[in-house]
């Protein structure tokens, strides 16, 4: 089962792929930090601090300023999450984020998803208010409780 969020962004797509992929970009909008730039094979840790969390990612798939695979966790047993650009006219792109691997049998199935797309939408109104205006505080601001 998937999960599929989408947004368009007023940034050329090479803007919004390197806002992912350039650690000194990323802490704008997402993880308070990564620890290199995202290349395909490559292991990342990404930290947030907000949430003194960390946890790896492994890059299965780039095509620069068009795509972008991961998977949760370096040990293969992660969701796989794919981001995928389309610049639809100069200086808008359209982002589409799928993440696979939720289990319809499982007890919060519902729940999961939920959180998901939520973590999903307010990582895209972040990228949304860095890119678009500049804004580079409302990374850390969703509450988990």
């Amino acid at each position: 089962m998937r999960n599929l969020t989408k947004f368009t962004i007023k940034a050329p797509a090479n803007e919004v792929f390197e806002a992912f992929v350039d650690p000194s970009k990323i802490g704008n909008f997402w993880f308070s930090s990564s620890s290199e730039r995202w290349e395909q094979g490559k292991i990342i840790t990404v930290k947030y601090k907000e949430y003194n969390a960390q946890l790896e990612i492994a890059v299965l798939e780039i095509e620069t300023n068009k795509k972008i695979v991961f998977q949760w966790g370096a040990n293969g047993e992660g969701h796989v999450v794919t981001i995928t650009l389309k610049e639809v006219e100069p200086s808008n792109t359209i982002i589409e984020i799928v993440e696979e691997g939720f289990h319809e049998n499982d007890d919060d199935f519902v729940d999961q998803l939920l959180d998901n797309k939520e973590g999903w939408v307010f990582m895209l109104s972040c990228l949304k208010g860095y890119l678009e205006y500049g804004v580079t505080a409302l990374r850390g601001g969703l509450v988990k409780e």
